[in-house]
Protein backbone atom coordinates (compact mmCIF):
# COMPACT_ATOMS: atom_id res chain seq x y z
CA UNK A 1 0.00 0.00 0.00
CA UNK A 2 1.39 3.27 -0.99
CA UNK A 3 2.21 5.69 1.33
CA UNK A 4 1.31 9.50 0.92
CA UNK A 5 4.27 11.43 -0.31
CA UNK A 6 5.34 15.73 0.63
CA UNK A 7 6.30 16.43 4.27
CA UNK A 8 4.88 14.41 6.72
CA UNK A 9 5.40 13.23 10.16
CA UNK A 10 4.58 9.58 12.19
CA UNK A 11 2.42 9.44 15.40
CA UNK A 12 2.02 5.90 17.02
CA UNK A 13 1.74 4.14 20.11
CA UNK A 14 -1.01 3.15 22.81
CA UNK A 15 -4.04 5.14 24.18
CA UNK A 16 -5.76 2.96 27.23
CA UNK A 17 -9.23 3.50 27.75
CA UNK A 18 -12.54 3.53 25.96
CA UNK A 19 -16.01 4.84 25.07
CA UNK A 20 -17.66 2.11 27.23
CA UNK A 21 -17.02 0.08 30.22
CA UNK A 22 -17.36 -3.58 28.73
CA UNK A 23 -18.09 -6.29 31.09
CA UNK A 24 -16.35 -9.29 30.05
CA UNK A 25 -14.85 -9.36 26.74
CA UNK A 26 -20.60 2.39 -18.73
CA UNK A 27 -18.51 0.90 -20.26
CA UNK A 28 -15.49 0.06 -17.86
CA UNK A 29 -12.98 2.64 -17.78
CA UNK A 30 -9.02 2.00 -17.61
CA UNK A 31 -8.36 3.85 -14.06
CA UNK A 32 -5.50 5.32 -15.40
CA UNK A 33 -8.00 7.38 -17.92
CA UNK A 34 -9.75 8.56 -14.98
CA UNK A 35 -7.31 10.13 -13.43
CA UNK A 36 -3.77 11.28 -14.28
CA UNK A 37 -1.31 10.40 -11.74
CA UNK A 38 1.71 12.23 -11.11
CA UNK A 39 4.69 11.40 -9.46
CA UNK A 40 5.41 12.71 -6.03
CA UNK A 41 8.42 13.87 -4.66
CA UNK A 42 9.67 12.87 -1.47
CA UNK A 43 10.61 15.88 0.76
CA UNK A 44 12.46 15.35 4.38
CA UNK A 45 10.32 15.33 7.16
CA UNK A 46 8.68 18.67 8.20
CA UNK A 47 9.16 20.09 11.42
CA UNK A 48 6.21 22.85 11.78
CA UNK A 49 4.57 22.79 14.67
CA UNK A 50 1.21 21.41 12.85
CA UNK A 51 3.27 18.61 12.02
CA UNK A 52 4.83 18.29 15.92
CA UNK A 53 1.24 18.57 17.04
CA UNK A 54 0.11 15.55 14.90
CA UNK A 55 3.36 13.47 16.01
CA UNK A 56 2.44 14.37 19.44
CA UNK A 57 -1.33 13.02 19.14
CA UNK A 58 -0.50 9.27 20.95
CA UNK A 59 -3.07 6.87 18.97
CA UNK A 60 -3.27 3.02 18.99
CA UNK A 61 -6.10 2.57 16.30
CA UNK A 62 -4.48 4.69 14.00
CA UNK A 63 -1.29 5.50 12.19
CA UNK A 64 -1.30 9.53 11.52
CA UNK A 65 1.07 11.69 9.04
CA UNK A 66 1.14 15.18 8.16
CA UNK A 67 1.49 16.57 4.48
CA UNK A 68 2.79 20.36 5.67
CA UNK A 69 3.22 21.13 1.92
CA UNK A 70 -0.48 20.35 0.88
CA UNK A 71 -1.37 20.37 4.58
CA UNK A 72 -3.26 17.32 4.44
CA UNK A 73 -3.94 15.11 7.54
CA UNK A 74 -3.86 11.26 7.18
CA UNK A 75 -5.02 9.05 9.54
CA UNK A 76 -4.78 5.16 8.75
CA UNK A 77 -6.57 2.69 10.88
CA UNK A 78 -3.78 0.65 12.26
CA UNK A 79 -6.11 -1.79 14.13
CA UNK A 80 -4.54 -3.62 17.27
CA UNK A 81 -7.91 -5.86 17.23
CA UNK A 82 -10.90 -6.63 14.97
CA UNK A 83 -11.09 -4.31 12.08
CA UNK A 84 -14.21 -2.82 13.16
CA UNK A 85 -15.62 0.23 15.04
CA UNK A 86 -14.81 -1.04 18.29
CA UNK A 87 -15.29 1.44 21.41
CA UNK A 88 -11.60 2.50 21.19
CA UNK A 89 -11.63 2.84 17.61
CA UNK A 90 -14.55 4.86 17.96
CA UNK A 91 -13.05 7.44 20.39
CA UNK A 92 -10.24 7.52 18.83
CA UNK A 93 -11.91 8.42 14.99
CA UNK A 94 -13.43 11.02 17.22
CA UNK A 95 -9.88 12.20 18.77
CA UNK A 96 -8.89 12.32 14.64
CA UNK A 97 -11.55 14.18 14.20
CA UNK A 98 -10.92 17.04 16.86
CA UNK A 99 -6.91 17.23 16.09
CA UNK A 100 -8.51 18.38 12.44
CA UNK A 101 -10.17 20.81 14.08
CA UNK A 102 -7.48 22.09 15.92
CA UNK A 103 -5.20 22.53 12.74
CA UNK A 104 -8.07 24.28 10.70
CA UNK A 105 -9.05 26.78 12.93
CA UNK A 106 -6.00 27.15 15.37
CA UNK A 107 -2.75 27.58 12.19
CA UNK A 108 0.16 28.11 14.42
CA UNK A 109 2.80 31.11 13.44
CA UNK A 110 3.03 31.62 9.90
CA UNK A 111 1.96 28.09 9.09
CA UNK A 112 -1.77 28.59 7.11
CA UNK A 113 -4.76 25.55 8.21
CA UNK A 114 -5.42 22.36 7.28
CA UNK A 115 -7.08 21.85 3.53
CA UNK A 116 -7.91 17.86 3.71
CA UNK A 117 -8.10 14.96 6.36
CA UNK A 118 -7.74 11.77 4.32
CA UNK A 119 -8.53 8.31 6.53
CA UNK A 120 -7.52 5.23 5.17
CA UNK A 121 -6.19 1.78 6.35
CA UNK A 122 -3.21 0.17 6.95
CA UNK A 123 -4.72 -3.63 7.22
CA UNK A 124 -4.15 -5.38 3.38
CA UNK A 125 -7.90 -5.39 2.28
CA UNK A 126 -9.64 -4.05 5.01
CA UNK A 127 -10.84 -0.45 5.05
CA UNK A 128 -13.38 -1.47 8.01
CA UNK A 129 -16.11 -4.40 8.40
CA UNK A 130 -18.18 -2.34 10.53
CA UNK A 131 -20.08 -1.72 13.87
CA UNK A 132 -19.20 -3.83 16.70
CA UNK A 133 -21.31 -7.05 16.36
CA UNK A 134 -20.12 -9.05 19.42
CA UNK A 135 -20.60 -5.95 21.58
CA UNK A 136 -24.34 -5.65 20.39
CA UNK A 137 -25.04 -8.82 20.67
CA UNK A 138 -24.22 -8.40 24.21
CA UNK A 139 -25.75 -5.20 24.75
CA UNK A 140 -29.03 -6.69 23.28
CA UNK A 141 -28.85 -10.02 25.41
CA UNK A 142 -28.46 -7.78 28.48
CA UNK A 143 -31.33 -5.53 27.73
CA UNK A 144 -28.82 -2.73 27.56
CA UNK A 145 -30.82 0.01 25.08
CA UNK A 146 -29.18 2.79 26.81
CA UNK A 147 -25.58 1.47 26.17
CA UNK A 148 -26.79 0.78 22.95
CA UNK A 149 -28.45 3.98 22.13
CA UNK A 150 -25.31 5.55 23.24
CA UNK A 151 -23.20 3.62 20.97
CA UNK A 152 -25.36 4.72 17.74
CA UNK A 153 -25.49 7.95 18.98
CA UNK A 154 -21.65 8.69 18.85
CA UNK A 155 -21.30 6.85 15.43
CA UNK A 156 -24.02 9.18 14.42
CA UNK A 157 -22.09 12.41 15.59
CA UNK A 158 -18.90 10.88 13.75
CA UNK A 159 -20.38 10.00 10.60
CA UNK A 160 -22.20 13.78 10.62
CA UNK A 161 -18.65 15.46 11.41
CA UNK A 162 -16.87 13.69 8.84
CA UNK A 163 -19.66 15.18 6.33
CA UNK A 164 -19.71 18.78 7.95
CA UNK A 165 -16.09 19.27 9.91
CA UNK A 166 -17.45 21.29 12.30
CA UNK A 167 -18.47 24.01 9.37
CA UNK A 168 -14.86 24.33 8.95
CA UNK A 169 -12.69 24.97 5.38
CA UNK A 170 -11.82 21.25 5.15
CA UNK A 171 -12.65 18.25 2.98
CA UNK A 172 -12.68 14.86 4.18
CA UNK A 173 -11.54 12.00 2.03
CA UNK A 174 -12.48 8.67 2.34
CA UNK A 175 -9.74 6.65 0.38
CA UNK A 176 -10.62 3.09 0.35
CA UNK A 177 -8.02 0.73 -0.81
CA UNK A 178 -9.88 -2.44 1.28
CA UNK A 179 -13.74 -3.77 1.77
CA UNK A 180 -16.10 -1.06 3.54
CA UNK A 181 -18.97 -3.44 5.10
CA UNK A 182 -21.89 -2.32 6.90
CA UNK A 183 -20.76 -0.01 9.19
CA UNK A 184 -17.27 0.75 7.62
CA UNK A 185 -19.68 1.49 4.18
CA UNK A 186 -21.96 4.07 6.11
CA UNK A 187 -18.45 5.52 7.62
CA UNK A 188 -17.10 5.84 3.83
CA UNK A 189 -20.26 7.73 2.69
CA UNK A 190 -20.16 10.67 5.21
CA UNK A 191 -17.14 11.61 3.58
CA UNK A 192 -17.08 14.27 1.29
CA UNK A 193 -14.94 12.40 -1.35
CA UNK A 194 -14.54 8.87 -1.57
CA UNK A 195 -11.59 7.45 -3.61
CA UNK A 196 -11.44 3.58 -4.13
CA UNK A 197 -8.93 1.21 -5.86
CA UNK A 198 -10.68 -1.33 -7.93
CA UNK A 199 -10.50 -4.40 -5.79
CA UNK A 200 -12.50 -2.71 -3.17
CA UNK A 201 -15.47 -4.06 -2.45
CA UNK A 202 -18.74 -2.53 -0.51
CA UNK A 203 -21.81 -3.78 0.81
CA UNK A 204 -24.66 -3.43 3.81
CA UNK A 205 -24.81 -7.26 5.33
CA UNK A 206 -27.26 -6.33 8.23
CA UNK A 207 -30.16 -7.63 6.40
CA UNK A 208 -28.25 -11.37 7.34
CA UNK A 209 -29.73 -11.32 10.90
CA UNK A 210 -32.78 -8.66 10.16
CA UNK A 211 -31.52 -5.83 10.67
CA UNK A 212 -30.38 -2.18 8.71
CA UNK A 213 -27.71 -0.19 8.95
CA UNK A 214 -29.29 2.81 11.21
CA UNK A 215 -26.44 5.40 11.64
CA UNK A 216 -26.11 7.11 8.58
CA UNK A 217 -26.29 4.85 5.41
CA UNK A 218 -29.93 5.91 4.37
CA UNK A 219 -29.16 9.40 4.87
CA UNK A 220 -25.60 9.45 2.84
CA UNK A 221 -25.98 7.19 0.59
CA UNK A 222 -29.52 8.51 -0.54
CA UNK A 223 -28.03 11.55 -1.23
CA UNK A 224 -25.93 10.25 -3.69
CA UNK A 225 -28.31 7.91 -5.41
CA UNK A 226 -31.91 7.94 -6.13
CA UNK A 227 -33.88 7.03 -2.68
CA UNK A 228 -35.71 3.73 -4.51
CA UNK A 229 -31.95 2.70 -5.32
CA UNK A 230 -30.29 3.35 -2.25
CA UNK A 231 -33.30 1.27 -0.55
CA UNK A 232 -32.61 -1.17 -3.13
CA UNK A 233 -29.22 -1.88 -1.56
CA UNK A 234 -30.26 -1.60 1.75
CA UNK A 235 -32.34 -4.59 1.30
CA UNK A 236 -29.83 -6.76 -1.13
CA UNK A 237 -27.38 -7.71 1.23
CA UNK A 238 -25.62 -7.41 -1.75
CA UNK A 239 -21.69 -7.03 -2.07
CA UNK A 240 -20.69 -4.76 -4.63
CA UNK A 241 -17.29 -3.74 -6.29
CA UNK A 242 -15.48 -0.14 -6.58
CA UNK A 243 -16.43 0.01 -10.34
CA UNK A 244 -19.64 -0.77 -9.19
CA UNK A 245 -20.34 2.48 -7.15
CA UNK A 246 -18.21 4.31 -9.46
CA UNK A 247 -20.79 4.33 -12.14
CA UNK A 248 -23.42 4.55 -10.30
CA UNK A 249 -22.46 7.68 -8.78
CA UNK A 250 -21.70 6.74 -5.55
CA UNK A 251 -17.54 6.55 -5.84
CA UNK A 252 -15.97 9.52 -7.14
CA UNK A 253 -12.71 8.43 -8.12
CA UNK A 254 -12.13 5.04 -9.06
CA UNK A 255 -8.27 4.46 -8.96
CA UNK A 256 -5.79 1.07 -10.09
CA UNK A 257 -4.82 -1.25 -7.26
CA UNK A 258 -2.18 0.66 -5.62
CA UNK A 259 -2.42 4.33 -6.46
CA UNK A 260 -4.89 5.27 -4.53
CA UNK A 261 -2.79 7.74 -3.00
CA UNK A 262 -1.52 9.12 -6.69
CA UNK A 263 -5.47 9.47 -7.66
CA UNK A 264 -6.37 11.59 -4.53
CA UNK A 265 -3.01 13.71 -4.90
CA UNK A 266 -3.86 13.89 -8.72
CA UNK A 267 -7.48 15.09 -7.36
CA UNK A 268 -6.27 17.65 -5.31
CA UNK A 269 -4.00 19.31 -7.82
CA UNK A 270 -0.82 20.51 -7.00
CA UNK A 271 -0.89 23.45 -3.80
CA UNK A 272 -4.34 22.86 -2.51
CA UNK A 273 -5.22 23.63 -6.08
CA UNK A 274 -8.91 22.55 -6.26
CA UNK A 275 -9.23 23.16 -2.66
CA UNK A 276 -11.58 26.29 -2.96
CA UNK A 277 -14.08 24.25 -5.74
CA UNK A 278 -14.28 21.35 -3.48
CA UNK A 279 -14.88 23.31 -0.26
CA UNK A 280 -17.79 25.07 -1.96
CA UNK A 281 -19.64 22.19 -3.36
CA UNK A 282 -19.40 20.51 0.20
CA UNK A 283 -21.22 23.71 1.24
CA UNK A 284 -23.30 23.77 -1.71
CA UNK A 285 -24.17 19.91 -1.02
CA UNK A 286 -25.13 21.06 2.75
CA UNK A 287 -27.69 24.02 1.61
CA UNK A 288 -29.38 21.82 -1.33
CA UNK A 289 -29.72 18.71 0.49
CA UNK A 290 -28.63 19.02 4.25
CA UNK A 291 -28.24 16.00 6.58
CA UNK A 292 -29.11 16.91 9.99
CA UNK A 293 -28.07 15.40 13.25
CA UNK A 294 -31.97 15.14 14.30
CA UNK A 295 -32.79 13.26 11.16
CA UNK A 296 -29.67 10.88 11.68
CA UNK A 297 -30.48 10.28 15.70
CA UNK A 298 -34.29 9.79 15.01
CA UNK A 299 -32.99 7.01 12.24
CA UNK A 300 -30.37 5.10 14.99
CA UNK A 301 -34.05 5.70 17.56
CA UNK A 302 -35.25 3.17 14.87
CA UNK A 303 -32.43 0.57 14.45
CA UNK A 304 -31.95 0.21 18.59
CA UNK A 305 -35.88 -0.15 18.23
CA UNK A 306 -35.11 -3.20 15.69
CA UNK A 307 -31.82 -4.27 17.75
CA UNK A 308 -33.67 -4.50 20.69
CA UNK A 309 -36.27 -6.83 19.13
CA UNK A 310 -33.79 -9.20 17.82
CA UNK A 311 -34.45 -12.71 18.62
CA UNK A 312 -31.71 -15.39 19.20
CA UNK A 313 -31.78 -16.90 15.76
CA UNK A 314 -30.91 -13.23 15.28
CA UNK A 315 -28.02 -13.25 16.80
CA UNK A 316 -26.91 -16.17 16.26
CA UNK A 317 -26.33 -15.17 12.29
CA UNK A 318 -24.72 -11.80 13.88
CA UNK A 319 -22.42 -13.55 15.92
CA UNK A 320 -21.64 -15.69 12.90
CA UNK A 321 -21.24 -12.79 10.64
CA UNK A 322 -19.02 -11.44 13.49
CA UNK A 323 -16.73 -15.04 13.70
CA UNK A 324 -16.20 -14.26 9.71
CA UNK A 325 -14.57 -10.83 10.41
CA UNK A 326 -12.27 -12.81 12.96
CA UNK A 327 -11.08 -15.34 10.48
CA UNK A 328 -10.83 -12.70 8.22
CA UNK A 329 -8.35 -10.31 9.77
CA UNK A 330 -6.63 -13.38 10.91
CA UNK A 331 -6.06 -14.37 7.05
CA UNK A 332 -4.48 -10.57 7.08
CA UNK A 333 -2.65 -10.75 10.04
CA UNK A 334 -0.21 -13.53 10.41
CA UNK A 335 0.03 -14.55 14.40
CA UNK A 336 3.30 -13.46 15.51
Amino acid sequence: MGRPGGEHMTAKSRLFGGVFARSGDEAATAPQAIVELPPRNHAPPAAGKAAQLVAATRLSEFELQYDSKERILWGYFDYTGKPSFTPAVLEQTQQVQRLARTLASEPSGDEPGLRYVVVGSRMPGIWNLGGDLELFAELIRRRDRAQLTRYAYLCCELTFTNATLFDLPVVSIALVQGDALGGGFEAVLSFNLIIAERSAKFGLPEVLFNLFPGMGAYSFLSRRIAPGLAERMILSGEIYTAEDLYKLGVVDVLAADGEGVEALYAQIGPNGRRHASHSVIRQARRIANPVTREEMFRIADLWVDAAMNLGETDLRRMLRVAAAQHRRRARQVPAE
